[in-house]
């Protein structure tokens, strides 16, 4: 992909009436080139975490959490005093999404190139965003909402109240609270409430995503316990079919390092 044109455009460019298939690879990580996010402050659950940029596995570091989450008043009293760590390694995983389309669009290349910048590109943020929060097929991705060591409080608690509550638990193993994931119910009713600004000011972003329950959100140090291992590796491929319709499709290529899970909460919203 040059510099002037986006994905969309670039893959355009380079379909051909051959009738054979396509696929054409990109130095960028595609979830990051979605037009719209120019405009309005949608973040995805990408946009909450540190990234690092790898060519492959890589290794990092890992605290394991024991003893109390309850911080006192002196350091040796914190849980961070009982921190231990490890080394652990970030396997690479390739995250994939589809668009069927007629075959006639192939021989409109700015439609085409449209189409793939903002209908298929915005299929494969959401692709993401499952993968990160609840795991990849092949379970390279181990899933934010599945990890063990979090902490998970079911016991339902009001929504005008959860913010304030739940950003304090996470900063009581020496996290501060900077993003929160949402179902679009609870995203739009922080909204009528008037915190969404109040969380900003604070220093909270907030993704929402229809990837987990209604009823559940996500706080956490969000750029202190996970690295996104993006490889700059994507792909646009076109498989040619039968009945007027061809697939197209976009892929990237990701890690997830997981380096302190007891810096995320899961409350039960109501």
């Amino acid at each position: 992909m040059t510099a002037t044109l986006s994905p969309g455009e670039t893959f355009a460019a380079a379909l051909t009436d051959s009738g054979t298939d396509l696929e054409v690879p990109l130095r960028v990580a595609l979830p990051a080139t979605f037009p719209l996010a120019k405009t309005r402050p949608r973040y995805t659950v990408r946009h909450l975490l540190k990234t690092r940029e790898v060519s492959g596995p890589a290794a990092y570091l890992r605290e394991e959490h024991h003893g109390s989450d309850t911080s006192g008043t002196s350091y040796d009293s914190t849980p961070e005093a009982r921190f231990t760590t490890s080394l652990a390694t970030a396997g690479i995983t390739t995250v994939t999404a589809s668009l069927s389309i007629p075959a006639e669009l192939t021989a409109h290349p700015a439609m085409l190139a449209t189409v793939i910048d903002h209908r298929l590109v915005v299929r494969l943020c959401t692709q993401e965003n499952d993968a990160l929060l609840n795991g990849s097929y092949d379970g390279v991705l181990p899933g934010i909402r599945a990890l063990p060591a979090l902490r998970r409080i079911e016991q339902p608690i009001g929504i005008d109240r959860a913010a304030a509550e739940t950003c304090a638990l996470v900063e009581e193993t020496g996290g501060s609270c900077d993003g929160i994931v949402t179902h679009p119910r609870v995203y739009w009713e922080l909204v009528r409430l008037g915190q969404l600004a109040r969380l900003t000011e604070a220093g909270v972003r907030v993704s929402r995503t229809r990837m987990l329950a209604a009823d559940e959100a996500i706080f956490a140090d969000f750029r202190a316990a996970f690295t996104l291992m993006d490889t700059m590796d994507s792909a646009i491929g076109l498989r040619r079919g039968t009945g007027g319709q061809y697939l197209l499709w976009a892929s990237v290529r990701l890690g997830l390092a997981v380096h302190l899970p007891q810096h995320v909460v899961i409350r039960t919203v109501k």
